[in-house]
């Protein structure tokens, strides 16, 4: 069931050159759901990757695919713990931080706009995102991009190739394991 899913929405953090990715897929039982999780933490282990299922509801899932060394990282960058302080984190250490967000989206329908900390996404577009609701971005792409421009739109198409040549090696019968990189 997750197997298309990790390689159409998680080919850049697979490939380690994203944070993480996130997607929703449907499940009907949730047992399975969670066994399916567990194996494939199971596989992922000694490569760095880890999935978790951050929501369900109404037979959806959302489910959490990162590298939890480039999380850890990525909650070091300067300002990164104050701004989730501010958002109702105690402290940007990834498992509490993750633990807070899960439990954040369980109790609310949209998305918190830190989760874009969770994802890779540079503080300045968070924050830019914030400020102008939405709006005044400098480009849209896997986010609203209100800093450096130029250097993102080259890392989308990164992004972008990273899927198109995970999609088609898959396709003619590589599996998850086999394309992953190893931490």
């Amino acid at each position: 069931m997750l197997e298309k899913h990790l390689i159409e929405h998680c080919s850049p953090t697979l490939a380690s050159i994203k944070t993480a990715n996130l997607f929703t897929c449907a499940y009907g039982d949730e047992a399975e759901l969670e066994r399916e999780v567990t194996d494939w933490n199971r596989q992922m282990r000694g490569k760095g990757i880890f999935l978790q299922v951050l929501r369900k509801k109404e037979g959806r899932a959302l489910v959490y695919v990162c590298r939890f060394s480039r999380l850890e990282e990525d909650m070091q960058k300067p300002g990164t713990a104050e701004f989730l302080k501010q958002c109702g984190y105690e402290k940007a250490e990834p498992a509490a931080a993750l633990d807070r967000l899960r439990r954040k989206l369980q109790s609310e329908d949209g998305f918190p706009h830190e989760i874009g900390l969770f994802l890779g996404y540079p503080l300045g577009d968070v924050v830019g995102f914030i400020v102008n609701a939405g709006r005044n971005y400098a480009l849209t792409g896997y986010w609203k991009v209100y800093t450096n421009a130029g250097e993102t739109a080259r890392m989308f198409e990164r992004y972008n190739r990273c899927r198109d040549v995970y999609e088609r090696l898959w396709k003619q019968g590589r599996s998850v394991s086999q394309l992953t990189v190893a931490a």
